[in-house]
């Protein structure tokens, strides 16, 4: 059974010069094969988004520009985690609740996912989530 102890922060590496910086996710640097990748911004400030968890998919979520704050849930105990930082990002395994808040302005959140879309892999009651839990 998957815990919030299992939650990682990625550094990512970066390259800087007079140019700018650039940071890349490529080869071994996440646990899994990148199946899907989307985005998301313009979200308003008092909105949230996520509210699931997935059965089998992994997810790393990175603050490519601006902040918002993870809220991650094992069922047992929450975390909070604000990333904000293009270079750092957040590896939720299978069986994590996640709720995304407190969006600043300008914000972009980028997903990289193990999996295509597949609506049977989602958990999205909560009360669903928590048995699911204990029935591990």
């Amino acid at each position: 059974m998957t815990t919030n102890k299992d939650i990682k922060i990625i550094t990512l590496g970066k390259i800087k010069d007079e140019r700018g910086t650039l940071s890349v996710i490529e080869k071994d640097v996440l646990p899994f094969t990148m199946k899907r990748v989307y985005y998301l911004y313009d979200v308003p400030s008092d909105a949230y988004r996520g509210g699931h968890a997935h059965i089998e998919q992994l997810e790393f979520l990175v603050a490519l520009s601006g902040s918002f704050e993870v809220v991650l849930d094992d069922g047992n105990s929450k975390k909070s985690i604000v990333l904000n930082k293009p270079n750092k990002g957040l590896l939720i395994p299978k069986g994590i609740w996640r709720e995304l808040e407190n969006f600043s302005a300008g914000s972009v959140c980028l997903v990289i996912a193990s999996g295509e879309f597949s609506e049977s892999d989602y958990i999205r009651d909560y009360t669903e989530f928590k048995s699911s839990k204990t029935t591990q």
